[in-house]
């Protein structure tokens, strides 16, 4: 038999274990529930009142002409004999046995070998389309056996977000992480959808956030430690950067000027080039500004050079599509992507899995009511994309006849199929600006919630040598923890629309939201494209 095998681990003795039960087979049934009692038409087992052989001791008396040492108080033993529950001997003097009855029956341990859950299909209700997802009915009983309500439950390779999912179900506190943003995405709108059920049964649930750790992942990265002295600190951390920016580079197949390997490295300003672009990456703890964009637009004439890429963690808002179209103004075909998640899984680098994307631009209008100063709704109103995957006639070239593939070129997703004759049909899938959103939400008062971490006391501004909960090394003194504001703020998902594999409508325009007083507000709007990545704007705005 091919199976898998769940381990269990735990700290110390104190861990939480609930004996899991499972309905009994009818065999089991047929062999201990063999007597029938008339009067309740149900069949029922016996159980032994006599406590002889027990460790805890027993209760001795004599009942009906029978002394024994019984499990039970005689007080205990009458309620039982005045509701029937008594199963007497044919033999006399013999010891009486309790009636336990098949309704009663709570069910027999689980055993090693689960049978009774199936797997997911592609008819199942709870399927999300994720390559890993588990059913739910697994996780419950991983959950419930090893923990109890109000218990914090966490999934650090989340995937679908069953873990999360089945936790939020069972009233569990829960964490969950992963790396792929698609897994991300996924678990939100689970999430949302089990929130809903439970609003709907008016049963209560909590509120959740989505932290993108990205920038304390890169903190940690570069973090320099030991006692070195400034200069000795500057050059380490160079040294770092530099060897963080290999990384990027690789992950983004980047060779050097001469498009190999061999070829110069960098010729001052950028790093490297790609399928006839020079690559440019923005700074590792700032987000890409206008001074930097116009830098590269004045690198890119300097050179003579017309196509550049600028990969980047993090874009200033607003920069785009305005600074796209300066460039373009300029003779220069730049184009911004982000730097994913995915550059710090290794495994993902060497396997040439990482993907870089491009940047979208999203727009958003507040309407008002007319009738209540207080209240607004607010519409999406357009969502641009200038998605390119770049060497797309290469891809063609390369598909195999017969085949067929989704492309990504000029900022549309194409369905590119190849007949056994060679014959390439494109057929064109993104219509319209909606069908690139997956996913949409709208904070109203963003700017209310700070975020604040907490770092080392005395530390610099990245502050992630150690984190709470973590023992310091042996030897070395407990370490002391400030708070600290990141300069941004907590993204709260006030109201969403999303698309659903059952559902594949989307609303365009909010409910409506009231302020409780007037004022200036800032809403942030987030957009999840079908891809994954998400975008965000901010609307200032006066109420009242």
């Amino acid at each position: 038999m091919i199976h898998d095998t769940i381990f269990f681990f735990s700290k110390s003795d104190k861990a939480i274990w609930n004996q899991e039960l499972v309905p009994a087979d009818k065999d089991y049934i047929d062999t201990f529930f063999d007597q029938y009692d008339p009067g309740r038409k149900e069949r029922y087992q016996r159980l032994s009142l006599s406590a002889g052989g027990l460790s805890g001791g027993g209760y001795r008396y004599e009942y009906k002409g029978v002394t024994t040492l019984w499990r039970c108080p005689i007080e205990t033993l009458k309620k039982h004999d005045e509701a029937g529950r008594l199963h007497w001997p044919k033999k006399a003097g013999g010891v009486p046995r309790l009636k336990k009855y098949e309704s009663e029956h709570e069910g027999v341990p689980i055993q090693d070998l689960w049978t009774d859950i199936s797997k997911i299909h592609n008819q199942s209700a709870e399927l999300t389309g994720y390559a890993t997802q588990k059913p739910e009915a697994l996780l419950e009983r991983i959950i419930k056996a090893s923990s109890n309500e109000g218990d914090l439950v966490a999934d650090f390779f989340c995937g679908s977000g069953t873990t999360a999912a089945v936790a939020e179900k069972l009233g569990r506190k829960w964490i969950c992480t992963d790396l792929g943003k698609f897994g991300i995405h996924t678990t939100r709108k689970r999430l949302i959808s089990v929130q809903r059920e439970k609003k709907v049964a008016e049963q209560d649930f909590r509120a959740f956030e989505v932290l993108n750790l990205g920038r304390y992942e890169r903190q940690a990265y570069l973090n320099v430690g030991g006692r070195l002295t400034g200069k000795q600190k500057e050059q380490a951390l160079s040294q770092k950067e530099n060897e963080f920016r290999e990384l990027i580079l690789r992950a983004y197949k980047a060779t050097g000027f001469g498009g190999t390997e061999g070829a110069p490295a960098q010729d001052g300003f950028f790093h490297r080039a790609r399928n006839g672009r020079l690559v440019v990456i923005g700074p590792i703890n700032l987000p890409v500004g206008r001074l930097f964009v116009e830098e590269v637009i004045t690198e890119c004439r300097k050179r003579g050079a017309s196509r550049v890429d600028v990969l980047a963690f993090e874009f200033e808002m607003g920069l785009f599509p305005a600074v796209l179209e300066e460039a373009r103004s300029k003779g220069i075909d730049l184009a911004p992507k982000y730097i994913p998640a995915e550059v710090f899984d290794k495994r993902a680098v060497d396997k040439g899995q990482v993907v870089f994307h491009d940047v979208s631009f999203v727009e958003a209008t507040p309407r008002h009511d007319k009738k209540n100063k207080l209240a607004v709704r607010i519409e999406l109103s357009d969502f641009s994309v200038y998605y390119t995957q770049g060497a797309a006639e290469a891809a063609i070239a390369a598909m195999k006849e017969g085949k067929s593939d989704v492309l990504c070129e000029q900022g549309q997703l194409y369905k590119v199929s190849k007949s056994k004759e060679g014959i390439v049909k494109k057929e064109k899938l993104t219509r319209h600006w909606t069908d690139w959103v997956d996913y949409w939400a709208v904070d109203f008062d963003y700017m209310s919630r700070k975020e604040i971490i907490k770092v080392p006391v005395r530390s610099g501004l990245g502050g992630v040598a150690s984190l709470p909960g973590f023992e310091p090394p042996q030897g070395a003194l407990a370490m002391e923890f400030e708070e600290r504001w990141t300069g941004g703020y907590i993204f709260e998902n006030e109201w969403q629309s999303f698309r659903t594999r059952q559902n594949r409508d989307l609303e365009l325009t909010t409910a409506q939201h009231t302020y409780d007083r007037p004022g200036r507000y800032t809403v942030a709007v987030k957009v999840i494209d079908i891809f994954g990545n998400d975008t965000m704007t901010l609307v200032p705005m006066n109420v009242g």
